[in-house]
């Protein structure tokens, strides 16, 4: 596998430190596993939900961690059930997986899980991203400036405004 050189990206990003180190996570992880299926739907700007076909595991056998900015959910199916019934199952085609598994997710900053519902064999994970105050865009007012101390009706005012503004750093 061939790696990616970023040293153009740096000249004109600010503050993508992370970057690199999302690119090559993203590299090891192994493209080819498509088990268990999944779906990741943006409800609204800030809201997204992804739902994983997990059918033959009960909340008991499904844990769900978010750390660092990585959601992981591993299934923990127990031991061959060793009842009678089991014993004289004869299966033409057995299609239905029931093996563990560990399926992980990279989330933005400040993503946080709301729920988990599991319904149907589907699991069901809500999320939102919060920003903190410092971190909404804010709009910046010129003041004049005609003297070296600025008094504070000549400093720039900031105000909070939900109009979309360029933010320094943001792609």
């Amino acid at each position: 596998m061939s790696t990616i050189d970023l040293t153009p990206l740096y000249r004109t990003m600010v503050g993508f430190d992370r970057m690199a180190n999302l690119i090559n996570t993203a590299q090891r992880l192994d493209g080819a596993q498509g088990y268990p299926p999944y779906n990741i739907e943006q409800l609204d700007e800030n809201e997204f939900a992804i739902e994983i076909a997990v059918a033959g595991f009960s909340e008991d056998d499904l844990e769900i961690e978010i750390k660092e900015g990585q959601l992981t959910v591993v299934g923990k199916k127990a031991g061959p059930d060793t009842s009678s019934d089991e014993n004289e199952r004869n299966f033409l085609h057995r299609g239905i997986a029931e093996r563990g598994f560990v399926r992980r997710f990279q989330v933005a900053d400040h993503v946080i899980v709301t729920k988990a519902d599991l319904k149907h064999g589907m699991l069901r994970i809500d999320l939102v991203r919060e920003l903190p105050e410092a971190m909404k865009p804010r709009k910046i007012a010129i003041g004049s400036s005609q003297s070296t101390q600025n008094t504070p009706s000549e400093t720039a005012s900031i105000e909070d405004s939900s109009s979309e503004t360029k933010k320094i750093g943001a792609a």
